[in-house]
């Protein structure tokens, strides 16, 4: 019968040597355990039997750990265990006994012991106590000592933040050298449900917070109301229930991509560069998880499918909260570009490296306020109008409901007359820019007027006309004429806005411009989550490449009949009537180059009949000669792009509401909340008030002080209570004492 490969049943002391085999120490014996219970057991202290478990346990013919594990196990080096297992193969256990070749100390202390025995003193206990806990004599623990092996820590005085509950905040050098020592890894601290999460028993670990000073970027939880409020938590839960049973479960994760998103940490990779413990105390947990934990949950929650009913249903919550914001949409295409070599992607224009590149296009919708509503990606890179009449109309319909127009707000690529007639006649009104030549009005036609633009006053001179396109659809054309005499002429399907109204909306769309600068820059939009690719439709239709190797040939062609013509009629400029009379006589001269104007003509006049007969566009799979058709997988990047967009609409309405509090409001708000996501705060929770208070530290000038203490009064207001705890979220800022006159 074969091993199991969990242990359900261990003892609370028991520590995990791996999924088949664990160990347990208690009254200076050692037990291993395996899924049927304990296997061997031995003193502590004896040595031949510690050096027969090690070549026993080891044995191929078990499988129970490797040398390796054994080895750290018992705090040795494992070619020792090598060692052990030849001696017990070639003469029996008897070759395991231990020949002492004079008098003997007291045992070393070393690897793990030592860490069990750092961990008993930082928690206050005796030499003597350590000495039985990990089973050595007491005068090797002060020999430790004395060597600074062991450090004993200084009594801490009582602190001026210590709360009713009369627990001792942690420093960050205690906390520093406490997760160091953790034997199962750095901050590993909460053992017991560590070892009951591998076995499938722990549903999740549940947050617990305790005491801590000047915790590293806990200042990000003055975010944490927004993001719940964007219903971060609310719609994960609704759409995903719930991970496997693990330590980590669905609602820290989500709060870790949430908070992660706005501390800047762009990656899963970025984990490796934070203090576990640190961010770990953030959420409530001993640590946070690392980067293969976190890709392994990504990877658990793509596995569903259900990326896009996550993405939707974060738009429909905020559709729902604020309707009005529909009236108004902008629509515009990012192109991510893509740097691989391994796949061969469709290319497509990067306009900001003015390239064409492999690279996938989404199209964003931002509402009237130019926050992020819903995005699609676009096979194959389809252009906006196919992308509009597929995806991103019904989707915009289905949102606003059937009986709302919306103003849909796009650049030049989005030009179709035929389709502004037949989206008009569907509810849907456009705001765009004229493409094609036009001639300029005169000076006469355009008037003075004030704009209010984010609180700035700008002036224009604008003009308007109705334009009959050349479907015979009537539409209005509002014209801005620039200082250097451009004029710029936007059309609109509305004719009940005013001319300020029309100019604010066009000229306002440089915001989603921005929206994808800030988020490249601040939330690595264009990380890829995963190299993993998906197959994509085989029967997708591309331009065909021969015809455009025809064309080529075609090109070749004309440019040498471009440069036989001109040197016959070069020649024929330079003729002397003296030299050749007539005309005849002068092609009689220049036979060879006039029949080799002929063949070139009959050359390109094959060639253009061939390319005609080519058809224009052929399914993908006929000119991949065998290459594996496929488009970078779509499941991961839908949802941390989501996340992100969560965590940009939490950073923003946090920006609005300091922002009236700070002289230059949009210069400085989402900078100023950077600054504050990256403040530390001591965490201090009170269990008989349940309160978690955050008491953040003092920004760089009482100005900002000042700000950050009424944002605090704010969001104290909602009175949130922390996801998973009964603990309501109080955030102090440092109080300023006003200067005196």
């Amino acid at each position: 019968m074969g091993l199991q490969h969990r242990m359900p049943l261990l003892p609370s002391n028991a520590e995990m040597v791996n999924e088949h085999l664990a160990v347990a120490r208690c009254d200076g014996r050692v037990t291993f355990f395996n899924a049927s219970g304990p296997i061997f057991t031995c003193q502590e202290r004896d040595e031949g039997a510690l050096r027969f478990a090690a070549a026993y346990l080891t044995e191929p013919s078990l499988s129970l750990a490797t040398p390796s594990q054994i080895a750290k196990v018992l705090g040795r080096h494992r070619s020792r265990v090598h060692e052990y297992r030849k001696r017990y193969r070639e003469a029996g256990a008897e070759a395991l006994g231990v020949q002492r070749r004079g008098p003997r100390g007291a045992s070393k202390l070393k690897g793990i012991l030592l860490a069990r025995a750092q961990k008993h003193l930082n928690e206050g206990s005796s030499n003597r106590k350590v000495a039985k806990l990990v089973g050595v004599e007491e005068g090797t623990i002060r020999k430790a000592i004395k060597e600074h092996r062991l450090v004993r820590p200084q009594p801490i005085e009582k602190s001026s933040t210590k709360r009713s509950t009369g627990e001792i905040p942690s420093t960050p050098r205690e906390r520093s050298d406490e997760d160091a020592a953790c034997v199962g890894g750095v901050a590993t601290k909460r053992q017991e449900e560590r070892v009951l999460a591998p076995t499938g028993l722990l549903v999740e670990a549940t947050p617990r917070f305790e005491a801590a000073e000047s915790v590293a970027k806990a200042g990000v939880l003055v975010a944490l109301p927004a993001l719940l409020g964007q219903g971060l938590v609310d719609v994960g839960e609704q759409v995903y229930g719930s991970l496997k049973n693990g330590y980590y479960g669905l609602t820290s994760m989500l709060l870790t991509f949430g908070l992660t998103a706005l501390m800047r940490i762009k990656s899963s990779e970025g984990l490796t560069s934070h203090a576990p413990g640190e961010f770990g105390l953030v959420l409530g947990l001993d640590r946070a998880p690392e980067m293969k934990t976190a890709r392994r949950k990504l990877a658990e929650l793509a596995s569903r499918g259900r990326a896009l009913e996550l993405s939707r249903a974060f738009s429909e919550r905020w559709a729902a909260e604020n309707p009005e914001a529909l009236g108004y949409l902008y629509i515009d295409g990012h192109v991510r570009p893509y740097h691989g070599r391994k796949y061969r992607l469709p290319k497509t224009h990067v306009q900001r490296r003015r390239l064409c590149m492999p690279a996938t296009t989404e199209y964003w919708v931002n509402d009237a306020n130019v926050e992020p509503l819903m995005f699609v990606t676009a096979p194959a890179n389809e252009g906006l109008l196919a992308m509009m009449d597929k995806e991103l109309l019904p989707e915009i319909r289905r949102l606003a409901g059937d009986d709302r127009r919306v103003t849909l707000i796009f650049d030049r690529e989005g030009w179709s007359p035929k389709r502004f007639k037949k989206w008009k006649e569907t509810g849907f009104d456009v705001i765009t820019y004229r493409k094609g030549e036009y001639k300029n009005w005169q000076r006469r036609c355009f008037k003075e007027v004030t704009v209010e633009v984010c609180g700035r006053k700008v002036e224009y001179l604008l003009g308007e006309r109705m334009l009959r396109l050349p479907t015979g659809f009537h539409i209005r054309e509002v014209r801005r004429l620039c200082d250097d005499g451009h004029q710029t002429s936007v059309v609109t399907t509305r004719r009940d806005l005013s001319l300020e109204i029309v100019a604010l909306r066009m000229f306002s769309r440089w915001q989603q411009e921005n929206f994808f600068r800030y988020m490249r820059t601040e939330f690595a939009l264009d990380h890829l989550p995963t190299t993993a690719v998906e197959p994509a439709d085989p029967e997708r239709s591309v331009p065909n490449p021969a015809v455009k190797k025809k064309n080529r040939e075609v090109g070749r062609v004309k440019a040498q009949l471009a440069k036989a013509e001109q040197a016959y009629g070069q020649k024929a400029h330079d003729n002397s009537e003296q030299e050749r009379r007539t005309v005849r006589g002068f092609k009689i001269s220049h036979a060879k180059l006039g029949q080799e104007i002929k063949k070139l003509r009959e050359t390109r006049k094959r060639l253009e009949a061939k390319v005609k007969k080519l058809p224009a566009r052929v399914p993908v799979r006929e000119v991949m000669d065998g290459t594996p058709i496929v488009r970078l997988e779509r499941e991961r990047k839908t949802m941390t792009d989501t996340f992100k967009m969560v965590a940009y609409r939490a950073e923003t309405q946090l920006a609005n509401l300091v922002g009236p509090l700070l002289p230059h409001r949009d210069d400085e708000a989402r900078k100023f909340m950077r600054q504050v996501f990256n403040l530390p705060a001591d965490l201090l929770p009170d269990h008989e008030r349940s309160e978690l208070v955050v008491r953040l530290h003092s920004m760089t000038t009482p100005r900002d002080n000042r700000a950050l203490a009424s944002l605090c009064g704010l969001l104290n207001d909602l009175k949130l209570r922390y996801p998973g705890t009964g603990l309501r979220l109080v955030l102090e800022a440092t109080q300023t004492v006003p200067a005196s006159r």
